[in-house]
């Protein structure tokens, strides 16, 4: 029996995912630690002197090695105070019960749902989320922090990304894509004529029109982008008299809103939070979510403009 290896059941089936519970530290920092003992007990023949530098020594080398665990610190210390033979000592029985431990805690924490040994790393992510803090700010963190942390750094990084995610829709409150959306909206069937298209967006000052069927249903999106990259670029002409050249039609080219329109185009619901929609502005790249009912109808747009305004009324407003 020893005494440790009870404070090592504590970690490794009470707090599975904490670093300092995983494999290699509970066997390593033990077993380690138990030889540090084992050599302190043999050169230095006061207890008190040799237990101290046992103890000093195994921090010393589990902190590098990376298997710093606490109850590594006790069986440093137990090894020197049994007076006994601290080799056979590190052989059984503490590697011989540190495995067994290890056995045990995977199977029960596999039996109660919880993943052991616990993952330390995130994969890797093919890029950084626009607007939101990244990999290298939480170990930029973590480096002035200078200290040892018993949460590994990726279940940090999860913890604060949740954190974010929370905070933001605390502050966003319980607005629906309805409360902020613009209604009713403009929009167009697929054989209407790019100048009417065109002459309506001038006039109503909008930079996008939903492209609808009969029923209302979107089937696309037509913006100002869209003229501008189909105009005849190649030509010397000024913008204004290409677009003109567009939208009055010329021989082979496109005549109707349905040849220029992007399609299949971002839709949300009505009823879904406005929050739902800041990845599809900060990473899809669109700048106008059309809005429809839980029938598909046409109903509304959302536009940048319109999510940045509402979050900046509900900052203000708190």
């Amino acid at each position: 029996m020893v005494a440790s290896l009870g404070a090592s059941a504590v970690l490794v089936f009470g707090m599975p995912s904490s670093p300092l519970a995983q494999p290699w530290p509970v066997l390593g920092g033990s077993t380690l630690s138990a030889l540090v003992g084992a050599v302190c007990s043999a050169l230095i023949s006061d207890k008190a002197l040799a237990g101290a530098v046992a103890v000093g020594l195994a921090i010393a080398l589990m902190v590098p090695l990376r298997c710093l665990h606490p109850p590594g610190g006790a069986m440093a210390l137990y090894v020197v105070l049994t007076s006994g033979d601290g080799w056979h000592l590190a052989a059984f029985p503490v590697l011989f019960n540190v495995v067994l431990l290890l056995i045990a805690a995977v199977v029960y924490n596999g039996l109660t749902g919880r993943r052991y040994p616990h993952p330390q790393r995130l994969a890797p992510k093919a890029a950084a989320s626009q607007g939101g803090f990244t990999a290298s700010d939480v170990d930029a963190a973590l480096a002035h922090y200078n200290q040892v942390l018993d949460v590994s750094r990726a279940d940090l990084e999860g913890l604060l990304h949740l954190a974010g995610r929370a905070a933001f829709q605390r502050t966003l409150g319980e607005l629906r894509c309805a409360d902020i959306m613009s209604s009713p909206p403009y929009a167009v069937e697929a054989g209407v004529s790019l100048k009417e298209a065109w002459a309506l967006m001038r006039l109503q000052q909008i930079k996008a029109l939903p492209v609808v069927d009969a029923q209302r249903h979107v089937i696309g999106i037509v913006t100002v982008a869209d003229f501008m990259r189909l105009a005849n670029l190649d030509t010397h002409e000024g913008l204004g008299q290409r677009l003109r050249t567009l939208v009055m039609g010329r021989g082979g080219q496109p005549q109707a809103v349905g040849e220029i329109m992007s399609h299949p185009v971002q839709v949300a619901r009505a009823g879904q939070h406005a929050m739902d929609l800041v990845p599809l502005f900060s990473q899809g790249g669109h700048h106008h979510i059309p809005i429809v009912d839980d029938v598909d109808h046409l109903v509304g747009i959302i536009t940048q403009t319109d999510l940045v305004r509402t979050l900046a009324s509900a900052v203000q407003a708190r």
